[in-house]
């Protein structure tokens, strides 16, 4: 880890949070909805006076740290095993003690650990987001995900999460409070986007072909359970029926080659290989909303928020989303989009072939009622400003380190 830089910056010496440092935990910097929010959560922390640092092992996503001003240190926060746990415990004490941090702030299992014991030790405020449905087949595993229902305040970023990790962890609803994940409104708005983005990524996507075909874009990284299988399998039963659709699938694979190219063999075995194109990671995700169609987001377990299904919509897309989860409270079904039977093969397929048939009159009213209620519900701005209440009522009754 670079060595402490404990000089103030001119801007911490103003706003809400003058004088207070907040360090924010988590494996990485890549893409996904945990390091964007973390990222956002930073930067407003930054423009309120505060001092702001991130660790992680590092990632894509350290540029626009460093664009806001940001510090970003890097740990091997990814281990697990007892001894890096431990090792990266009393590293981030001594992070915490030198840089004189006021609040930290875990956003994953194994880095938030580390980060309760060094809280703990340091004295520093200990605050947790628990920001997705974890798995807990046995006893072991339960203890392990219960850090992140740990914190002196836990967020919980969906009602649907608050609901499980009370429920999961006996966790007192009083020390839980909901803050939906935030949408940076400003990059996804469709009048912001020059058409020679969207152009870019239709001939990326495989989209130029004559007479245009009616295209679903799945966002989302190349993980089984994100439903890529799902929605390709329910592609080849929805041609069967006369359905003209192309399926784009845009995420980082992180390693999945095998996935990968089950995915692709699935696809040509199931006779739509003409018809799905593997896109890999996307960094221009507004653009990518509007070169299709309408978007997919068939996770086969519940997602805590459902990012891939708040983003669409407020680029104006309609959404096909699984029918449970926070999926519930971003997609309003039969407005902006349609609630579909999770894994259900037979449903998906249906729900394809009826999506490929919107005129776009149908489009436009659905995407217009889901950009009206993302913009209403989910912009970053209220998210931050609800995350940095949290520290501020918490710093309230403590003096400055």
């Amino acid at each position: 880890m670079a060595p402490p830089d404990s000089a103030p910056s001119i801007a911490a010496r103003t706003g809400p949070l003058a004088g207070r440092t907040v360090l924010q935990v988590l494996p990485a910097l890549q893409a996904g909805g945990v390091e964007r929010t973390a990222v956002d959560v930073a930067a407003a922390v930054a423009r309120a006076g505060g001092r702001s640092i991130v660790v992680s092992e590092g990632g894509r996503l350290e540029q626009a740290l460093d664009a806001a001003g940001v510090r970003s240190l890097h740990l091997p926060l990814t281990r697990r095993m007892p001894w890096s746990l431990a090792a990266n415990a009393v590293a981030l004490r001594r992070l915490i003690r030198d840089e004189r941090v006021d609040v930290v702030h875990a956003r994953s299992r194994a880095p938030a650990w580390s980060a309760l014991w060094a809280a703990r030790g340091a004295g520093a405020v200990f605050v947790t987001t628990y920001a997705g449905i974890y798995n807990a087949k046995s006893g072991m595993k339960r203890a392990y995900n219960s850090v992140m229902a740990r914190g002196e305040r836990v967020i919980a970023n969906s009602a649907f999460t608050a609901s499980h990790l009370i429920a999961e962890h006996g966790t007192d609803p009083r020390s839980v409070v909901t803050i939906p994940r935030g949408m940076d409104l400003h990059r996804f708005d469709p009048a912001a986007i020059p058409l020679e983005r969207v152009e870019r990524l239709r001939l990326r996507f495989g989209l130029t072909r004559e007479p245009a075909r009616p295209a679903a874009l799945l966002a989302g990284r190349l993980t089984r359970w994100k439903g890529q299988a799902l929605a390709i399998e329910a592609l080849a039963l929805a041609v069967q029926r006369g359905c003209d659709l192309v399926l784009v699938l845009a995420g980082d694979d992180q390693g999945r080659k095998d996935y990968r190219k089950e995915l692709k063999l699935m696809a040509a075995r199931l006779g739509v290989g003409e018809r799905v194109h593997i896109a890999g990671h996307v960094d221009d995700m507004p653009a990518a909303y509007l070169a299709c169609d309408f978007a997919l987001a068939p996770s086969l377990d519940p997602e805590a928020f459902g990012r891939t299904a708040a983003e669409p919509q407020a680029m104006g897309r309609p959404v096909l989303a699984a029918d449970h989860g926070g999926s519930r409270e971003t997609v309003e079904d039969g407005v902006s989009g349609c609630l579909v039977a999770a894994g259900d093969v037979e449903a998906w397929a249906q729900a394809l072939l009826v999506a490929s048939r919107w005129t776009p009159a149908e489009r436009d009213a659905m995407g217009a009622a889901g950009s009206a209620r993302v913009r209403s519900l989910f912009s970053v701005e209220a998210m931050t400003a609800k995350t940095l209440e949290v520290y501020e009522s918490l710093l309230s009754s403590r003096p400055m380190a």
